[in-house]
């Protein structure tokens, strides 16, 4: 009983640690993932980053680099939370010796990946569309202006679609996630077993 909750306990230290670092990580990316989507629009108006950025900034001014940011904070904190989760209990049962066990780190981080992605895929659908502002699928419901905050992306998600377009691409998003996911974790895995190893062979 002890052993699980202290295993409990690492996965939930593992899941805050993740979402500590995701609110740092979107402060600086969230601009970026901005202009990435936007030039990934279909018929995108926007040729280059550099033009994409003063476009934006002189029609809609700098703070539409932010207008997803508290939506991409709820989506990735749980994504994060949930995927450091994930991997450390499903490290319990592959590999609960903790060794260094690249095999079992690929799994883990793939399986993880692929939950935390399913499981997030409605607010990545909110925050593309805060983010791109798709003026088709606006204007198809009459709404004029531009979209801010998670309520307003879910509500006008679900008159787009019903609750089937919370989870459209679910499939994509897991199948790009898994490679990156297990590709993140055997990275890391490695290089702690290497300097832990170095460290210890230097004592």
């Amino acid at each position: 009983l002890s052993q699980a909750l202290f295993s409990q306990g690492c996965s939930c230290l593992a899941g805050i640690a993740g979402s500590v670092a995701t609110l740092l990580h979107d402060a600086v990316m969230n601009p970026a993932e901005v202009v990435k989507q936007r030039l990934q629009m279909f018929n995108s108006p926007y040729t280059s980053v550099l033009g994409c950025v003063r476009a934006v900034r002189r029609s809609e001014g700098w703070a539409a680099f932010y207008r997803s940011y508290t939506t991409q904070l709820s989506m990735n904190v749980p994504f994060q939370a949930i995927h450091f989760i994930s991997y450390e209990l499903l490290q319990e049962h592959l590999n609960p010796r903790r060794r260094y066990s690249p095999g079992s780190h690929v799994v883990a981080g793939a399986l993880a990946g692929a939950v935390a992605a399913a499981a997030t895929t409605p607010l990545d659908v909110c925050k593309t569309l805060l983010n791109t502002q798709e003026s088709t699928a606006l204007s198809s419901l009459n709404i004029r202006g531009h979209l801010s905050g998670m309520a307003n992306a879910f509500s006008t998600v679900y008159q787009l679609g019903g609750v089937a377009a919370f989870f459209k691409g679910v499939q994509a998003r897991v199948i790009y996630q898994m490679p990156s996911t297990a590709i993140a974790w055997s990275v890391y895995e490695f290089f702690k077993y290497f300097l832990t190893k170095h460290g210890l062979e230097k004592k």
